[in-house]
């Protein structure tokens, strides 16, 4: 009864505010804000989270979150999370809503996240008594850096009390309808290492009286990534790429120093909690032949997003008939900090418009189709509906 109640209020809302929710979008579209500095972004949800008689609660920063409906007897609740902040890119969508805050924008589609999350809110708002339990929303600043939100939320106490989390992620490469699901990691760990190699110098003429910083850069390139791939399973997804190389300015002098960064990623949360002293002792064997000395700066950054069986089998029931097997991504999200406590899932929320070219994700020209504003609300409020009597240990 319950699960028909909160359907048709959902319906009921989407029929009349559906493009009201579509200029919220925009309206995020065209005031992207970067890491840590969502403070319009924070102020516009917690003004349309009030204005429908919702009490957000401010983080210390930025970001908020907000309870609708009560918690079950055990004072569990279920909890959605939202990313708010845009990246450092230059948008060339050519829409008429497009970004106005130079060299920024949403290339993420966190403009769609924020709108399905708040849209979910207002919705279920509506008929927060049929919740059981009560739903937490959390608007979750800083997803694109390193130091990133997550764990700052966490430590805010966000999770106190929720049973499971849940979050989608705009896929450009899914036609709008589609709700990607996937048990296991869908995303991957992304570390950064920087490797900086030293030595005495030299003139390159005599390349035996030195240690050459160069050739010793050069063995990390080309070696560094086939040991790896022998010691670790490929099977995990494990690579290492270095994408920048500085050394010397002169043909003939060989440099003192040189430095070299990269990153990691696998697909395997075991492997990514043990990949850092690997990677440390065979940067000692490839070097060691060569006399240089060398320092390393590793950056963890976050593990792989583990999709939980139980949680993502809810996830698949809500979706019906749209979902569809998410591919495993190479990409890292901070989302996975929060599994690392409770059990929760991550759909990708198809945004493609089933015209023209695929776009993808952080390119200058990445584009949502606005329908998929009331496929993510609906798929939310399916799980809401439809939690209690899918997950075990939730009190009666």
């Amino acid at each position: 009864m319950a699960r028909e109640l909160i359907s048709a209020a959902v319906e009921a809302w989407l029929k009349e505010h559906e493009s009201e929710a579509i200029e919220w979008r925009r309206y995020l579209h065209e005031h992207p804000e970067l890491s840590h500095e969502e403070f319009v972004t924070t102020d516009f949800i917690v003004e349309k989270l009030e204005a429908v008689g919702l009490a957000p609660v401010r983080l210390a920063s930025t970001g908020l979150y907000v309870d609708i409906g009560e918690p079950d007897a055990d004072g569990h609740r279920l909890a959605i999370r939202a990313d708010m902040d845009a990246l450092p890119i230059e948008e060339a969508t050519g829409l008429l809503y497009s970004s106005v805050v130079p060299g920024v924008s949403h290339a993420c589609g966190h403009d769609l996240h924020i709108t399905v999350a708040l849209a979910t809110a207002c919705a279920l708002a509506t008929c927060a008594d049929a919740l059981t339990p009560g739903v937490r929303i959390v608007f979750q600043p800083a997803e694109e850096v390193m130091d990133g939100g997550a764990p700052e939320v966490i430590e805010q106490g966000v999770l106190d009390s929720v049973a499971a989390i849940y979050a989608i992620h705009a896929e450009p490469k899914l036609k709008v309808g589609s709700i990607g699901v996937c048990t296991g990691a869908i995303t991957s760990a992304g570390d950064v290492v920087e490797i900086t190699v030293t030595g005495p110098g030299g003139h390159t003429s005599r390349p035996q009286q030195t240690a050459d910083v160069v050739f010793g850069m050069s063995q990390l390139v080309t070696e560094l990534p086939a040991l790896l791939s022998r010691r670790v399973d490929p099977r995990t997804g494990t690579v290492l790429v270095f994408g920048s190389i500085h050394a010397g300015h002169a043909a003939n002098a060989i440099p003192k120093e040189g430095t070299l960064m990269g990153t990691i990623r696998t697909a395997d949360i075991r492997v990514w909690r043990t990949i850092q002293p690997l990677m440390e002792e065979l940067i000692g064997q490839v070097l060691a032949p060569t006399g240089c000395a060398y320092s390393i700066n590793y950056i963890r950054g976050v593990p792989p997003v583990v999709n939980d069986e139980v949680a993502t089998a809810i996830l698949a029931a809500a979706a019906g008939t749209s979902a569809v097997q998410a591919p495993q991504s190479s990409g890292g999200e901070d989302f996975s900090w929060y599994l690392e406590h409770v059990p929760g899932s991550m759909a990708r929320l198809g945004c493609w418009s089933g015209e023209g070219d695929k776009k993808d994700l952080h390119c200058d020209d990445m584009l949502v189709d606005d329908r998929a504003i009331a496929v993510g609300v609906r798929l939310f409020a399916s799980i809401a509906s439809r939690f209690r009597e899918n997950h075990p240990g939730l009190g009666q």
